[in-house]
């Protein structure tokens, strides 16, 4: 079983913009302080045709249900990378030491002044009778994720 989050966020902005942005280490740490990330460590190395973007970041595990929460601790290790070639990315999260995994793509398109960034996921856990729920709860978490990295955007964008 496993779950899906497909996330698409708008820009006024062109798509060269936008994948300058998303190489920005600097973009990455606001959205780290967004989110009020405990501790976080965000690294972007530029590729031949693109840019690879890692960000371990600590989050504390407020409003975890009780049933996750003993699979987590008081802290959730969050591991997001990001491997981009041109307009579009292979995106995989990991929660070091856990089951389960979430992997898919990012794509950034767009015409003019305008464009779209689409974020495609598939969310996997491994746990006997509870992997729904917690498939369920690691959606929600990574779809509240998107929404702040795209306020922020918005505000980066705006500059």
């Amino acid at each position: 079983m496993s779950k899906r989050l497909v996330h698409e966020m708008a820009y006024d902005a062109p798509a060269e913009k936008v994948l300058a942005m998303l190489a920005d280490p600097a973009f990455r740490e606001e959205v780290c302080d967004h989110q009020r990330v405990l501790r976080r460590e965000v690294t972007v190395e530029t590729t031949g045709d693109g840019f690879d973007v890692t960000i371990d970041q600590y989050q504390a595990a407020q409003g975890i249900p009780s049933f996750a929460k003993k699979f987590v601790g008081d802290e959730i290790n969050i591991v997001q990378t990001e491997s981009w070639h041109g307009p579009t990315g292979d995106v995989t999260v990991t929660i070091p030491g856990k089951p389960g995994e979430m992997s898919g793509t990012a794509a950034v398109a767009g015409s003019g002044d305008t464009c779209v960034e689409t974020v495609d996921l598939t969310i996997k856990v491994n746990i006997p009778l509870v992997g729904g729920k917690i498939e369920g709860l690691i959606a929600d978490l990574l779809l509240k994720a998107l929404k702040a990295e795209h306020r922020v955007g918005r505000e980066y964008l705006a500059r």
